[in-house]
């Protein structure tokens, strides 16, 4: 697969808890560090993400914030 999106960052899938109409993918990229996508029940199903899975986490933000106390 090729894809523009510069920020990518190989992981494993821990977790996939599955809503009503979206799944929430936990994914580990290392040292203790997880990430989580909200995506479709479809795209999960599509894609055969299941725990324990190799993935590839994409993430393509237009803002990214930073907030402090």
């Amino acid at each position: 697969m090729r894809i523009s999106a510069r920020n990518q960052i190989k992981g494993t899938v821990v977790e996939v808890k599955k809503g009503a109409t979206t799944s929430h993918v936990r994914v580990d990229i290392g040292n203790g560090q997880i990430v989580t996508s909200s995506i479709t029940n479809e795209a999960v199903d599509d894609l055969g993400i299941k725990a324990q899975s190799s993935v590839i986490v994409v993430v393509k933000a237009s803002d990214v914030m930073i907030a402090v106390d």
